[in-house]
């Protein structure tokens, strides 16, 4: 790990006074800095906090937020709920991994800006079917307007870089 990083990573524990009861806060906030948790990261806060590997894994995993998987800039989480389902949130689905090339197996483009999960439920079954970018609520979504949100992602996206 560079001494950058682990330099963040200090930040981060100071914030929190190296409590060991803070550890799901900082993994909170590294995920935040990072769209994931590194293993060499989560080795070096066990370290830090004097907590066992064991136990920052078992958090990690046990929390379904948390990803040991790097993610794409934007994580576009599909609703699959009853209300959701029933109001055809699967073609929704289909349609962003086939706009980008992604699969259940490998939910992340290869240019890290993209990754598409499907969640139990996103809290807002009144909407449906719904899903969320990077937390932002899109209501009443259907294939034709996920395809419009993915040309408004990339051209973000685009204009981003120039």
């Amino acid at each position: 790990m560079q001494l950058e990083e682990q330099q963040k990573l200090d930040h981060i524990l100071e914030q929190y006074h190296y409590n060991p009861a803070a550890v799901i806060a900082v993994m909170q906030a590294i995920q935040q800095e990072y769209r994931y948790l590194p293993e060499e990261m989560l080795t070096y806060i066990a370290r830090k906090l004097g907590v066992s590997e064991a136990k920052i894994y078992g958090v990690a995993t046990f929390y379904e937020n948390f990803s040991l998987e790097p993610k794409g800039k934007y994580v576009i989480k599909v609703c699959n709920g009853t209300a959701c389902h029933v109001r055809n949130s699967i073609p929704i689905l289909e349609e962003l991994r086939n706009a980008l090339k992604v699969t259940e197996e490998n939910p992340t483009t290869e240019d890290m800006m993209f990754t598409v999960e499907t969640v139990s439920c996103l809290g807002a079954c009144g909407l449906a079917p719904v899903c969320t970018v990077n937390d932002e609520v899109h209501p009443a979504m259907t294939p034709e307007k996920a395809r419009e949100l993915l040309k408004s992602l990339k051209e973000e996206a685009d204009g981003g870089e120039n």
